[in-house]
């Protein structure tokens, strides 16, 4: 979801609107979602690079503030169940906190599986795989790729079909690296605050055009 920054400064307003414009924009794409009957979403919402920003303050402070009415509009259907993933050590415990009531309140939601990506970093995801396996006496088993999947942060989600860019970059940034060795990429010079239903269902439909062939 990258651009919010610059979004910011192109309407000459502060950081901290461009971000909350940004989360804002998270609640019209989960609508989106749910109307195109999409089954699991999964947003890159901080990397294990972004939180040495000087910024993070700001980041940590509008989800603490926001989250009451974040959770009224994206939980009132009973239909979003939220899932953070990441490296959650490094976390103020505020925000541990918080982490932990989104995924207890909305637990029993099926309709549409929300996952995001916090201090993450697909790197750091495959090291902790491995250091998992180590950790339980997996040295003398062959390791294959269902185990490594078991290992990672959501094991029973699928692997993207669709990958979103934003913002005009056109890298993966370290995400979901191994999840998305067949996933079709999209990249967008829209900043995220900015993208519109229009361009998502354009995407969608590109997709639907594509031969997927999986390499065969």
């Amino acid at each position: 979801m990258d651009g919010n920054v610059r979004w910011a400064k192109k309407k000459k307003i502060s950081k901290k609107n461009g971000y909350k414009k940004g989360l804002n924009k998270i609640k019209e794409v989960i609508e989106i979602s749910l109307e195109n009957k999409v089954k699991f979403l999964t947003l890159f919402a901080l990397s294990s690079e972004n939180i040495q920003r000087i910024s993070i303050s700001v980041i940590f402070d509008l989800i603490s503030n926001n989250l009451d009415d974040f959770l009224e509009d994206i939980s009132k259907n009973n239909k979003v169940k939220i899932k953070i993933f990441g490296n959650k050590n490094d976390l103020p415990k505020k925000i541990k906190k918080i982490i932990e009531k989104i995924e207890i309140v909305t637990k029993g939601n099926s309709q549409l599986y929300l996952n995001v990506a916090l201090n993450y970093g697909s790197k750091n995801e495959i090291v902790q795989c491995f250091n998992n396996l180590l950790n339980n006496n997996a040295k003398d088993e062959v390791i294959n790729e269902q185990i490594i999947r078991d290992n990672l942060y959501l094991p029973d989600v699928p692997d993207p079909d669709i990958l979103i860019r934003t913002g005009g970059f056109q890298r993966l940034s370290n995400f979901l690296l191994f999840q998305i060795s067949y996933t079709e990429l999209f990249f967008t010079k829209t900043l995220w605050p900015e993208i519109t239903e229009k361009e998502i269902i354009n995407i969608f439909n590109k997709y639907k055009n594509i031969e997927r062939k999986y390499g065969l």
